[in-house]
Formats: structure tokens, sequence, C-alpha cells
């Protein structure tokens, strides 16, 4: 169980304008200004839950985590993660907590891959018997038998990440933190990486907080959402409640043989050029059938198709929402 209470932190960041007689004034006298990285930010994930964490970058994702993961302590508030504080209990914490970068490697770069796990397994103590089964576990589920014999320098980023992600689980956590965990992959790591962290939720019920900009990763992963925002949570739900927001709205491809489409009031045109032209809806205002006849009349339409919002353009839309 994850409880966080009125958590914030500010950091103090050095400024200066470009120039060498700036670079050797401020190296005599700095300035500084203070950046409110998160502010009140309070929520409880209970154990089991898959918890998709987004927001825009500079919002405070990442200075949460290393909060939660105890790297780093908060300037005030509580944060209690089964029963230990984090940064005052981390060695204890750490062992029942799993992390994975997307962009940061715990994997030593000119060994096989097989030997960081070991050394990992002795970091963590995982006694021999349930590290071997563990492992071969891991092996068979990320599909990597041949590839940790191979240096991590010489893998590629798919096989690499799923690496990452074993390298992760060793020690059997009950926590794990995903930053990025699918980025630069190509769609069947993805699909392969998201199916093995389905079932690792499902068979072990390992909780599962996600930062990601790749909304499919949120939409395929979790079932609630937190949405943060200048340092303060915005909006807590499931995906399912926040999709409802947005019901009303739904995006319109036409292809017409005009030059371009007329402006509708309730419509938004997102593209009109060629011939094609994609256009968002607010139904409550102008309803689909209605905006249909109203280009028909317009300009001879070739083809048309309806859509709902996607996950995309719902995370877009309440960024505008809440000016963030």
């Amino acid at each position: 169980m994850i409880e966080l209470k009125g958590i914030s932190k500010t950091f103090r960041v050095a400024k200066r304008e470009a120039g060498l007689g700036n670079a050797l004034r401020s190296f005599f006298k700095r300035e500084y200004e203070e950046v409110k990285a998160l502010q009140d930010i309070s929520f409880r994930i209970d154990e089991g839950e898959m918890v998709g964490y987004i927001g825009p970058n500079g919002a405070g994702k990442s200075s949460t985590i290393k909060i939660m993961s105890g790297v780093m302590s908060p300037d005030s508030g509580e944060c209690i993660i089964n029963g230990r504080v984090p940064w005052k209990e981390r060695t204890a914490h750490v062992q029942q907590i799993g992390v994975v970068f997307g962009q940061r490697s715990q994997l030593w770069w000119d060994v096989p891959v097989a030997d960081s796990f070991q050394l990992i397994r002795d970091i963590y103590r995982v006694p021999e018997e349930e590290y071997r089964k563990t492992e071969k576990q891991l092996i068979d589920m990320l599909d990597i038998g041949e590839v940790v014999k191979t240096p991590a320098r010489q893998l590629s980023l798919g096989q690499r990440m799923r690496c990452e992600i074993a390298a992760s689980l060793l020690h059997r956590p009950k926590i794990l933190f995903l930053d990025e965990p699918t980025i630069g992959l190509d769609a069947v790591s993805k699909i392969a990486v998201r199916d093995f962290i389905k079932e690792l939720n499902r068979t072990r019920g390992t909780t599962v907080i996600l930062t990601t900009h790749d909304m499919q990763d949120i939409e395929a992963l979790t079932q609630r959402i937190l949405l943060i925002g200048k340092g303060k949570i915005l909006l807590d739900g499931t995906l399912e409640e926040l999709k409802a927001r947005r019901s009303h709205y739904r995006t319109v491809t036409v292809d017409h043989s005009g030059a371009c489409l007329p402006h509708l009031e309730g419509a938004e045109i997102l593209q009109d050029l060629g011939g094609h032209a994609q256009l968002r809806l607010d139904t409550d205002i102008l309803p689909v059938a209605r905006a249909i006849a109203m280009i028909s009349a317009a300009t001879e339409i070739k083809d048309f198709s309806v859509e709902g919002e996607s996950i995309d353009d719902l995370v877009v839309s309440l960024y505008k929402e809440f000016e963030i």
C-alpha cells in the first residue's frame, strides 16, 4: 500500500544569462530561482493496482517517483509505503521495490547480462534456490534465453529493455516503478513488454506505477490515471471516467471534392488539405448527422468515417483544460 499526504518539494536552481561576462559574474555572485516541483501531493494506491501517472515534462512525475523510491526526501508531507518511510528506511524499502528507467541502465555494459543478474542477486542477497527459480521464470516469460549470454552493449533496445525489466524483478518486489519502459521499442517489443507486465500483475499481484508519454501503454496497462501538472494532482480517476468527460466529442474524417470545408459552429477543423479533412465535433452543439448534412450541402462527399476520441486526444484535451 502506498500513501502520500501533503508532499511538497522545492528546488533552488541557479540562473544566469548567456555570455562570458555573465558567466564570470555568476562565479562571484549567483542568482537563484525557486522551482516548486511538488505542491501538496496526496494520493493512495492499494496493493495490486496498476496506475498511470501522467503529465507533461516538468510536471513533477520524476520527483514523485524519486521520493517514493527513497532516492529523495520531500520538504514536507508524509509518504508511507508498506508501513515504511522510503528515505528513512531505504535499505529495507528497496528490497520491496523494482525500478525501470527507460533511458537509464542497471546492467553492466561490457559483461553478459547473466553476469549482471548474478551481481544484482548478490546486492539483494537473494537465496540461490529462490534466485534460480525466479530467473528461469523471467527468462521464459520475457523470451531472453539466448539474450542473457550477450554483453549489454551488443543488445538491441528491445532486448535490453526486456533484460532491464527482468533485472528489476529478480528479488521479487511487491511494487514496480516503470518510467518510459517502452521508449524507442518497435511494435513487437512493446506488445511483449505490455503482455509481460499484465501477466506479472495477474499472477503475483505486483503493484505497478507507470509514468510514460506513450498513451497506448496507459490504455493497455492501467485501470486508473493520476494527472499531475505544475506540481499538483489535477485529476484522479479511472480511464473510463476520463473518457466519459469527453464522450460527446467525435472525430470525423471526410474525403470531399471541394477546395475546403465550410466553417461549422461546434466543429474544429484539424486538417483540410487536398480534399482530405478531419474535424473534431462537439456533438452537444453539432450532432454528427447534422454536420454531415451541412458539409454535403457545401461540397460532394466521397467518403467519411466517425470515431470517438483516441487516448492521445483525450490527454491533450486534459492538458488544455487544466492549462498545463
